[in-house]
């Protein structure tokens, strides 16, 4: 929690728009977009998070910046890092290729801020197995 940084994206004006004023977007707000596009992405199995969003899982919360850093760089660059697990048999390429323009286009379409870097690290493949072949006679 400490990593986090106080600082908020701020949003452009729209083109051909008078600046009414300052939007400043939350880190977090950020994370939450990169996640749902993460998990939306075909292959995809989870992402990774912490000690504190499986316990608020377990509850039934529903953590959807979960695996995902969103930080600003001195420049005032976005970079994002996506840890996730895809299912085996998919190309591993693909998939945080995928992974990459989904988030890029999600936060652009929702909050028109430049992504300069979205990072994928593939954490695991996730085998899947049956109910049925765990069962032994």
């Amino acid at each position: 929690m400490a990593e986090k940084s106080a600082k908020a994206f701020i949003q452009p004006a729209p083109s051909g728009k008078e600046e009414l004023g300052k939007i400043e977007v939350a880190p977090e707000v950020i994370e939450v977009i990169a996640g749902i596009a993460t998990n939306e992405v075909e292959g995809v199995a989870s992402t990774r998070g912490n000690f504190a969003s499986g316990v608020a899982e377990r509850f039934g919360k529903k953590v959807h910046s979960k695996g995902v850093k969103a930080t600003i760089s001195e420049d005032g660059e976005i970079l994002i890092d996506v840890y996730c697990s895809i299912k085996y048999g998919n190309s591993i390429p693909k998939v945080a290729k995928d992974i990459q323009t989904a988030i890029r286009q999600a936060i652009y379409n929702m909050t028109s801020i430049e992504t300069s870097e979205v990072n994928v690290h593939i954490t695991a493949i996730q085998f899947e197995t049956n109910a049925e072949e765990e069962i032994s006679i």
